[in-house]
């Protein structure tokens, strides 16, 4: 037991302190290199203009950097080959233990954290430049919502292929038979998690809930015994924190799509991971653990739907959600902390749900 703590919480803080010392030089970079939108202000879905939201952020997103979530899957991606490496090439009984790069727990989830941090950068560097498919460049969201529906089917194939995974689990042992219906499934849960990556909108309020997520589903994979697993989602919550060190206000830079796509796919996959893969039911608690991102893409569905079918009429001030408090007189910082705290209790009560059933 003790060994399997040590393996889980050690990466963590080794990712820390990497992130925390990588950030400098990539700070220095994204600043010299003015790696942000060189005009503030958005769009929404309907290509209408968004007169609060701009005058909310007007002076916020242009001379602050993009791409800060490089910080995130760098420093977790180089703790993880440092330990596989120095496990391969200086061998010892302490360094065995502690690898936990594993083809059975950690090839996939880190797979898909690469592939959308890959893509999100591309996206990130697009808009930057002006470049790309819509008003202030950058990939077009038909097609960044086409490649997130990709991975998921890739993911849901190998699932069921490779793996054998052909239900959902429920509690009390029970399950819910898909079949091959399963890699539909996945997709669909995967574009759903990650339309709820829109909540990097304010400094520090998506690290916060993303490092509650991800310690969650630590708490839920080390439960199950899956001690790579749990190392993993861990290593991520260091990175995420050696991010958040610098994004609290006022950001050194913003996450953006680098960072919210590569966590929000990833955080699919554990979710699926420690379902009947641990003999849980991690996707059945994904909507509790995650709901600060239900609530945020139902409060876009609901502002969209209103505006087409109420002619024109708003639900909330602005959408998302947390840009409605911002709008109606909340300070930044206090949506960011009350958001921090309403993620954190529904994580805890996301992982009691899936020990105890």
């Amino acid at each position: 037991m003790i060994t399997d703590i040590v393996k889980v919480f050690f990466p963590a803080i080794i990712s820390f302190i990497i992130g925390i010392l990588l950030t400098p030089s990539i700070s220095n970079y994204l600043y010299r290199n003015r790696m942000w939108k060189k005009k503030s202000g958005k769009i929404d879905s309907q290509g209408n203009a968004t007169p609060i939201f701009n005058s909310l952020h007007k002076d916020r997103e242009i001379n602050t950097p993009r791409m800060g979530g490089i910080i995130i899957w760098l420093s977790a991606t180089i703790t993880i080959l440092l330990i596989w490496g120095i496990s391969q090439f200086l061998p010892s009984e302490i360094s065995l233990k502690l690898d936990f790069l594993s083809r059975n727990q950690t090839w996939i989830p880190l797979t898909t954290l690469l592939i959308g941090a890959l893509v999100g950068l591309i996206d990130d560097y697009l808009e930057i430049r002006g470049l790309g498919g819509h008003f202030a460049g950058g990939l077009s969201l038909k097609k960044r919502l086409a490649i997130v529906a990709l991975i998921g089917l890739s993911c849901g194939a190998w699932f069921w292929s490779k793996l054998d995974i052909q239900s959902i689990g429920l509690p009390n042992g029970g399950e819910i038979y898909l079949g091959w219906l399963l890699i539909p499934i996945f997709s669909l849960i995967m574009l759903a998690v990650y339309s709820g990556g829109v909540i990097d909108g304010l400094d520090g309020l998506s690290g916060g809930i993303f490092a509650s997520m991800f310690s969650a589903y630590a708490g839920i994979a080390f439960y199950q015994q899956q001690i790579d697993l749990a190392a993993f989602c861990l290593v991520v919550v260091g990175g995420i924190l050696a991010f958040l060190w610098f994004n609290i206000p006022p950001a050194r830079f913003y996450m953006t799509e680098t960072g919210s796509m590569a966590l929000t796919i990833t955080l699919t996959v554990v979710a699926f991971m420690t379902d009947r893969l641990g003999g849980g039911y991690g996707l059945l608690v994904l909507p509790v653990i995650a709901l600060p991102l239900v609530i945020t893409t139902l409060s876009n569905i609901i502002q969209v739907t209103s505006k087409r079918f109420r002619n024109g009429k708003k639900v909330f001030l602005v959408a998302p959600l947390h840009h409605h408090f911002e709008a109606i007189g909340w300070p930044a910082y206090k949506v960011t902390m009350r958001y921090w705290i309403f993620s954190v209790v529904f994580s805890i009560l996301g992982v009691i749900l899936a020990l105890t059933a």
